[in-house]
C-alpha cells in the first residue's frame, strides 16, 4: 500500500534524501536518528534509533546481509515502559515489508529471521522483504518463564499497546519512517504474519488499521483473548481440585485411546484425526482408583475441558463463552506444557502447570486485580463477584474484534487464516467461531473475495514438540500471489514436515476424507 503522506513529508522535513541508497553502504548514518511522534498515528513521544548495524544471517540456506536497525518509542506515561521495536533492511530489497506478531505476554521481538506460521518455502528476510516488529511495549522480566511474564498490565499505556493493538501501530508508522529514510520509497506490499497472540495481533491490524497491509496470515489467533482467559481460568479451577488432574501418563492413555477410536473415521488409520464429527466417551478408560486408567474425578475434569463455558453475566464486548477444547477428539495431550501441565494447578503457581493455568494466574494478578499477591485459585471466572466490572472494562480491550473486516476487504486485503483441529492452547472451535462470525456478516461471497480459512488435521499449536501432522505450506508465496495478481489460492496441500506425507488444504468447514490409493499421498484424498 502507498507510503502515508505524513511519513513523506516528515522525511522532507528531515532534510529529503534517503540516508541509505544501499542499506549496508551506510547503515551506520541511521544510528541515533529521531523519529518523530509526528509520523506516528498513535500518542507517543516519538523515539530514536538506538543501534545501527551491518550483519548477515544464513535464513532458508542462504547468507543474506541487511542493515539491523533497533529503536525505542517513548511513552506518553513515563511509568511506562518504552516499545522496543527492530527492523531488518536487507541488501537487494524485493519493494516488500513484513511485520512479524508475537507469542503469549509477548515481552521480546520476535526473530526477524523467523517464517510465517506452518511456513514452508523460504523465509520473508530470504526473499529480500525487509522485516520489522517490537516487544509490544514492555520488556519480559528476567528469569520469567518465556511469554509468561504479565506484570506489564499494571500500567494501562503498556496494558494498552499489548492487548488492544496500540504497539502494532507505533511500530508500523516508526517502521515505514525509517524504511523511507532508508531506501528513499516505501514498500509496493506489506503484509503482517503471526501465531497465537501474534494471529490475534494480525485480526487486530486488519481490523483497526485495514489500509496498512496488504495481506495478512493469521495463525492459532487467541483472538477473543478475554474470552480465553476465563475460559483458561474455568481449567485452572477444575484441575485444581482434589483428584482431578490427570498426570502425564493418563494424558498419554486419553490421547492414544481417542487417535484407536477416531483415527479410522476419515477412511484411513495414519495417526491424524480428520473427521470433526468423531467423538470419545472418556468413560472407556475409567476404572475406581486411577492406575492405568482415569478416576471419576479425572473424567469429570477432562469432559469439562472439553465443554463450552457460559458466564451468566454481560460484557461491554458482548462475548458471552468460549467453546471448549477438542480433547475428546484428537487434540494433542502429548504436550504437557501446552496443555494439562504435569502438575496441577496450585498457588503459588508452578512452571510445571500448564501454559494456560499460567497465563490465567498472570492475568488475574497483573490485568485484573493488579495484585500480585491475589492467587489465582481464589477468583471464579463464573462468579466474579466485585471484580465484574474490571473484567467488563478489559474485554473492551482485550476483546475489540469485532469481525467486521469490510473496511479491510473494500481496501482490497486479503487473509489467509489457519488453525491446526489437535491445537493443545488455543481451540480452533473459536477461530471456527470467528470465521463463521465474519461470513455471517459479510456474507459468503463477499468473504470468499478476500478470505481463506484452512483447518490442519492434526497439527497441533505452533507445531510444537512431535505433532501427529507438523503442517509446512508456503502460505506467503500463495498471500504474494492473491495480492498481486488477484489469484486466490486453488487446490493447496500442505506438507507434514516430519513424516514426508501430504494431504489437501482443505477450506473450512471441510476436512481431508480417504478415497483410494497412497495414503502419503494428497492426491488419495478428497476435501469431504
Amino acid at each position: 500500500m502507498k507510503t502515508p503522506v505524513v511519513l513523506v513529508a516528515a522525511l522532507l522535513l528531515l532534510g529529503g534524501t534517503p540516508a541509505l541508497a544501499t542499506p549496508s553502504a551506510s547503515c551506520s548514518s541511521l544510528a541515533g536518528v529521531v523519529i518523530p511522534a509526528s509520523v506516528i498515528g498513535l500518542p507517543t513521544n516519538g523515539g530514536r534509533v538506538t543501534a545501527a548495524a551491518v550483519t548477515s544471517s544464513v535464513v532458508s540456506g542462504r547468507t543474506i546481509t541487511y542493515c539491523q536497525v533497533d529503536a525505542d518509542l517513548r511513552p506518553v506515561d513515563p511509568s511506562a515502559p518504552a516499545i522496543k521495536m527492530r527492523v531488518a533492511l536487507p541488501e537487494g530489497w524485493n519493494r516488500r515489508a513484513l511485520m512479524f506478531g508475537g507469542g503469549g505476554y509477548n515481552g521480546t521481538i520476535p526473530a526477524l529471521t523467523g517464517t510465517v506460521p506452518f511456513a514452508a518455502g523460504d523465509a520473508p528476510l530470504a526473499r529480500r522483504y525487509v522485516t520489522f516488529a517490537s516487544d509490544s511495549g514492555h520488556q519480559q522480566g528476567a528469569g520469567t518463564v518465556p511469554s509468561l511474564d504479565g506484570s506489564f498490565g499494571v500500567n494501562d499505556e503498556a496494558l494498552r499497546n499489548f492487548a488492544a493493538g496500540d504497539a502494532l501501530k507505533k511500530t508500523y508508522d516508526a517502521s515505514m519512517f525509517l524504511v523511507l529514510r532508508a531506501y528513499g520509497r516505501g514498500p509496493a506490499q506489506t503484509f503482517f504474519a503471526g501465531g497465537s497472540t501474534g494471529g490475534r495481533e494480525a485480526l487486530v491490524v486488519a481490523q483497526r488499521w485495514p489500509d496498512a497491509f496488504d495481506g495478512v496470515i493469521s495463525g492459532y489467533p487467541a483472538w477473543n483473548n478475554l474470552a480465553e482467559a476465563l475460559y483458561l481460568g474455568h481449567l485452572t479451577q477444575v484441575l485444581a481440585q482434589p483428584g482431578a488432574f490427570p498426570g502425564p501418563a493418563e494424558q498419554t492413555l486419553l490421547y492414544d485411546s481417542v487417535i484407536r477410536a477416531c483415527d479410522g473415521a476419515d477412511g484411513v488409520r495414519d495417526g491424524v484425526v480428520s473427521n470433526p464429527g468423531c467423538r470419545f466417551d472418556p468413560r472407556t478408560v475409567r476404572c475406581p482408583q486411577a492406575a492405568g486408567c482415569l478416576s471419576d474425578a479425572q473424567i469429570e475434569a477432562v469432559t469439562a475441558m472439553s465443554t463450552p463455558l457460559r458466564w451468566p453475566y454481560r460484557v461491554a464486548s458482548g462475548e458471552t463463552h468460549y467453546p471448549g477444547f477438542p480433547f475428546l477428539s484428537g487434540a494433542d495431550m502429548r504436550t504437557p506444557f501446552l496443555g494439562f501441565g504435569t502438575t496441577a494447578p496450585a498457588n503459588p503457581m508452578p512452571t510445571t502447570s500448564g501454559y494456560g493455568m499460567q497465563y490465567w494466574d498472570q492475568w488475574v494478578k497483573h490485568f485484573l486485580t493488579r495484585d500480585p499477591g491475589f492467587s489465582a485459585l481464589d477468583l471464579d471466572p463464573r462468579r466474579p463477584g466485585k471484580w465484574l466490572a474490571r473484567i467488563s472494562e478489559l474485554s473492551l480491550v482485550q476483546d475489540r474484534n469485532n469481525t467486521d473486516l469490510r473496511p479491510f476487504a473494500r481496501s482490497g486485503g486479503k487473509l489467509i487464516l489457519l488453525h491446526g483441529n489437535a491445537d493443545e492452547l488455543v481451540s480452533h472451535r473459536s477461530t471456527n467461531d470467528y470465521y463463521e462470525r465474519v461470513r455471517d456478516r459479510l456474507g459468503p461471497r463477499a468473504t470468499d473475495e478476500f478470505l481463506r480459512y484452512y483447518l490442519v488435521p492434526g497439527a497441533n499449536h505452533a507445531n510444537f514438540g512431535t505433532p501427529a501432522f507438523a503442517a509446512g505450506w508456503d502460505s506467503l508465496t500463495a498471500l504474494e500471489q492473491w495480492v498481486s495478481s488477484g489469484r486466490s489460492p486453488r487446490h493447496p496441500v500442505v506438507t507434514d514436515l516430519t513424516h514426508d506425507r501430504t494431504r489437501p488444504l482443505c477450506e473450512y468447514p471441510a476436512w481431508p476424507r480417504y478415497r483410494s490409493g497412497d495414503p502419503n499421498s494428497a492426491a488419495s484424498f478428497t476435501c469431504a
